[in-house]
């Protein structure tokens, strides 16, 4: 295969790897019910003035199924650290006991369960959209490579490979939005 199609080819499964993992880290933040610290990823938190991740001020463990606890490394951070959690709209309240932070992860409804399956959908749905204007975009620069004299038997191979990555990683996708709707549905 030429070398300038294999280069678009390189970059085509890069992107494509990216939009999966950012599709995976959206599905991990949409809770299952059950506690995990990556619940938190993303709240940030007024350390001396600058916006700071929690996991970067505190120290965040499960202590089993159902609660978060997250102590932080300077207790001066307690009041700052249970705003940022509530100021999240995560949906738990946290409780502070002067030393550490619970956080009590509800049981989940049926309707609530049928809502965050929904939410993976559309998260999964946008990482597949995002899959596929990475392929229309490689397409393009392919077909920009006819100019450099490349034959039409080698664009048609390189626009084969570009759909055979989109529907690797379109398969991918699916496959870790189903895991996490099992996940949520499970009682």
């Amino acid at each position: 295969m030429n070398d300038l199609i294999a280069t678009q080819l390189k970059k085509c499964k890069a992107d494509m790897s990216k939009a999966l993992d950012y599709a995976e880290s959206e599905l991990t933040k949409i809770r299952a019910g059950k506690a995990s610290p990556d619940m938190l990823d993303g709240i940030l938190v007024d350390y001396y003035g600058t916006d700071t991740p929690l996991s970067q001020v505190s120290n965040i463990n499960t202590t089993d199924a159902r609660t978060i606890v997250v102590k932080p490394w300077e207790k001066t951070m307690i009041g700052p650290i249970e705003k940022a959690i509530l100021d999240s709209n995560i949906g738990i309240t946290p409780q502070n006991d002067g030393d550490v932070i619970h956080l009590n992860i509800p049981p989940l409804t049926e309707e609530r369960r049928k809502d965050l399956v929904k939410n993976v959908k559309e998260e999964a749905e946008k990482g597949k959209v995002v899959v596929r204007n990475i392929r229309k975009e490689t397409n393009d620069a392919i077909k920009k490579l006819k100019s450099e004299g490349i034959s039409e038997d080698e664009l048609k191979a390189g626009e084969d490979e570009v759909q055979k990555l989109t529907d690797h990683f379109t398969a991918e996708i699916d496959k870790t939005s189903e895991t996490k709707e099992k996940d949520i549905m499970t009682i």
